[in-house]
């Protein structure tokens, strides 16, 4: 990926922190690299050199600063964007998938060659496959190192090393000490057995409260619930059970994680990362909507506002569906009665699998016939594997196949992009809230003209929804 030296370079004079993620910085008369912010004295233009992702950094032969620590930096929001098949690789990566099933299940989930996966990841990211998953196993292991009290043995396992030697030799390239050094200056082991916590980081401005109102009006007992300005969730993670509660805070996320299994921490992190969208730049956002005099006003009384994602595309799917034509109230209450069915509503342990719903009776389903069967059609192609709702997954194959399902229609294919897949532009013309919003912003509520008119907001329009959605 081409990173143009002057940019970059006036990105790190200023310390501007909404560069932090896009690229890293790398000193060689130090041998560090760093995040553009970084508070330290700005090194010589002779002495730089700009890299697209950590991993390459290391590569490289850099270790990461002790002072403004670039590897817990917001990931780039390129990712959010692209629908391609590096973007699809990094979003898989952040979830752990290379940890669990090796370069050859990564590119098993993405339809090519390991060869021709790890050509493009050089080319775009300066690392391949392998090397960026290194380089979050470092992180995941300086996190555990710094909140929990395990042994460093433990530690490395959970991680995803395998062994401990490769763990000490990789915390020592990457970070410069040894794993006890670093547990020496880090903070004290909060929490039980299973509990991390740590700090989000995002590119501000951050409009929190939209955030917690737009899930608030949505929590289902037993899967999350919002309570003192903090947002609570039950996680299905690949080795087990978790549970998140996230708090906004002035410059990031405090996140408190209690896994069953500490191998899940990087997959539960991404998943919090992408449930409140904080790897997005919303100054580039609302830069575009702000430049239509109809969001100008939306937009500068309410900086920041971000599209609220999914931590799990199937529960996204099945609330879609259950939403169609009616009152969020009474999806509330026909999912909860659903759910009552498959045992989820005992305890904050998150949404019911595929599998559990399938085995639901016809009786545990207060809906139409029909939207029961799409339902059925959606859980049997999700645990069959014919149908990925994850952000990893091909936005025009699976909209496809949504589609080819009796019951899933425009809309509900767009509400799952938008949400599950995390596609930044998507815009549902024909939803009545967005129609409503538009009427209240002066704009028309036709459909087809609304559609046409929304041209403007790309590849934002999204967001442009979410701020409809407030202005109904």
């Amino acid at each position: 990926m081409e990173l143009d030296f002057e940019r970059c370079y006036r990105a790190v004079d200023s310390r501007d922190q909404r560069f932090d993620g896009w690229f890293y910085t790398g000193v060689t008369s130090t041998g560090i690299y760093c995040r553009p912010s970084c508070p330290a004295m700005t090194p010589k233009r002779r002495n730089v050199r700009f890299f697209p992702s950590s991993a390459a950094a290391q590569r490289a032969g850099l270790r990461a600063c002790r002072r403004c620590r670039p590897d817990a930096s917001p990931g780039s929001p390129q990712w959010d964007v692209r629908a391609d098949v590096v973007g699809r690789a990094m979003r898989l990566i952040a979830d752990g998938v290379v940890d669990r099933d090796g370069v050859p299940g990564l590119a098993a989930r993405l339809g090519y060659t390991e060869r021709h996966l790890h050509r493009m990841l050089r080319a775009e990211l300066g690392a391949g496959p392998l090397a960026l998953a290194r380089a979050q196993r470092a992180q995941t292991a300086r996190t555990l190192i710094e909140t929990t009290g395990l042994g460093l043995a433990e530690i490395a396992f959970a991680a995803g090393f395998g062994s401990v030697r490769q763990f000490n030799d990789t915390v020592r390239t990457v970070y410069g000490a040894p794993p006890s050094q670093l547990r020496a200056g880090g903070g004290t082991p909060v929490g039980g057995a299973g509990t991390v916590t740590l700090r989000l980081a995002y590119r501000p401005p951050l409009h929190a409260a939209a955030l917690l109102d737009f899930l608030a009006r949505r929590t289902l007992p037993g899967v999350d619930e919002v309570v003192d300005g903090a947002y609570r969730r039950g996680l299905r993670l690949p080795h087990g059970p978790g549970e998140a509660t996230l708090t906004p805070a002035t410059d990031h996320v405090a996140a408190t994680l209690r896994l069953a299994d500490l191998r899940d921490l990087a997959p539960a992190v991404a998943r919090c990362r992408r449930l409140f969208d904080l790897d997005a730049d919303p100054v580039a956002v609302d830069q575009t909507l702000a430049a239509d005099p109809a969001l100008a006003a939306p937009v500068a009384a309410e900086p920041g506002v971000r599209v609220p994602r999914a931590a799990d595309g199937f529960e996204m799917a099945v609330r879609a569906i259950a939403t169609q034509q009616v009152s969020l109230a009474s999806a509330r209450t026909t999912l909860t009665h659903l759910l009552d069915h498959t045992g989820t509503v005992d305890q904050l342990r998150g949404f019911a699998t595929a599998e559990e719903v399938l085995g639901v009776p016809d009786s545990g389903f207060r809906m139409p016939g029909g939207r029961r069967e799409t339902i059925r059609a959606v859980a049997r192609a999700v645990a069959a594997g014919e149908l990925d709702l994850e952000p990893g997954g091909d936005r025009e194959e699976t909209a496809r196949r949504l589609t080819a399902i009796p019951g899933v229609g425009a809309w509900t294919a767009g509400y799952l992009a938008m949400r599950a897949l995390g596609d930044p532009d998507t815009f549902l013309p024909t939803d009545l809230a967005v129609r409503r919003g538009a009427a209240a912003l002066g704009l028309t509520d036709n459909p087809a003209t609304l559609d046409g008119y929304a041209g403007r907001w790309r590849p934002w329009r999204s967001y442009a929804v979410i701020r409809l959605w407030r202005s109904a």
